[in-house]
């Protein structure tokens, strides 16, 4: 199993999710947060003003998928996602241990 985070950019959600149950996904939690990356915010001008904006609001998704599904989901997200400008976020991918669906009792991939 594989947990799957990934930071994009907020208006990109609905596009993202809808193409993520297309194949297969069953179930993301959704974040929203404030960061910055390599731009390291940047400035605006609002009624005349120039004013720094140093993290920028983005979306954090987090899912556990089977270990054979996880370079689909990371493919998808990155085709998804992409505006072709700074800020398009980030995607990591780490190893699952175990899992368990609390109401069930069942483990690992059946809990998933």
């Amino acid at each position: 199993m594989k947990l799957i985070i990934a930071a994009i950019k907020p208006f990109k959600l609905e596009e993202v999710r809808e193409a993520l149950t297309e194949i297969g996904v069953q179930g993301l939690m959704v974040s929203e947060i404030k960061g910055y990356g390599r731009q390291s915010g940047h400035t605006e001008i609002y009624r005349g003003a120039e004013y720094t904006v140093n993290f920028v609001p983005k979306v954090k998704l987090e899912m556990v998928v089977a270990a054979d599904i996880a370079e689909q989901v990371v493919e998808t997200l990155a085709t998804t996602a992409k505006t072709g400008s700074i800020g398009d976020g980030k995607v990591f991918v780490l190893d699952v241990e175990s899992a368990l669906r609390v109401r069930t009792g069942e483990t690992n991939e059946d809990a998933i």
